[in-house]
């Protein structure tokens, strides 16, 4: 019977995935399986071995299994949230001008908006349109992309899959996978902001047409969760 994790970035979240793993090593079974991949990518980080050393114990073994399909070796990033647009003013300068647009309103109400007035709307509105983008929340998305058959070059597939660039975009960690009759999958991770990227226009939009298509078959969601 299939089991639902929710707000694991929680320590309600967190409780309940160690309340479900103890006395257990992975989510099904005894061996790591595409479960464990959801839930640890749905893990901001590694859980304290005081507060929950059954979840933490999980995730050592995982981030292990994980390592070794990947052995390159890492010499670390940082995430930081995007920068805001240069286009955007200050939220404090802004809000200055429109009292002061608002102080001219008053002396004449029925007066033509002056170019001054117009500009300190529109600086206004992008005010607002960058703040919006600050709270915007994010998501993770674990994803297989599958080649058209064994022939396919699957370096040169990940290298296409890769080249798309977005704002709110982010590539992660990628393995392939043995499908069957010699043919393998991408399964790749991928960080995206919910309000700048759209998973189904991301497939649909780029990955699925030319010149990726030459290697892209198709590409399907395997693990979606709120960051």
């Amino acid at each position: 019977m299939a089991v639902t994790f929710s707000d694991l970035h929680t320590e309600a979240g967190l409780k309940s995935l160690e309340s479900f793993l103890s006395g257990k090593t992975y989510i099904s079974g005894n061996q790591i399986t595409k479960d464990d991949v959801k839930v640890y990518a749905a893990v901001s980080e590694k859980p304290s071995a005081d507060l929950y050393p059954s979840a933490s114990k999980w995730y050592d073994c995982v981030a292990e299994k994980l390592s070794s399909s990947f052995p390159g070796k890492a010499t670390g990033v940082g995430i930081s949230a995007q920068a805001p647009s240069a286009e955007a003013a200050p939220v404090k300068e802004t809000a200055k001008e429109a009292d002061a647009a608002d102080d001219d309103d008053d002396l004449d109400l029925f007066g033509d908006e002056t170019e001054e007035e117009k500009k300190a709307a529109e600086e206004r509105d992008q005010a607002k349109a960058s703040a919006k983008k600050k709270e915007s929340g994010k998501s993770s998305v674990l994803m297989d992309v599958k080649p058209w058959d064994d022939e396919t070059d699957m370096k040169k597939l990940e290298e296409a899959v890769r080249s798309v660039e977005m704002p709110g975009l982010l590539w992660g960690a990628s393995k392939l996978v043995p499908v069957g009759y010699g043919i393998k999958k991408l399964t790749i991770m991928l960080t995206i902001v919910d309000d700048l990227v759209s998973v189904d226009s991301l497939i649909e939009e780029r990955l699925t047409v030319e010149p990726i298509n030459e290697y892209v078959q198709s590409c399907d969601i395997v693990a979606f969760n709120k960051i």
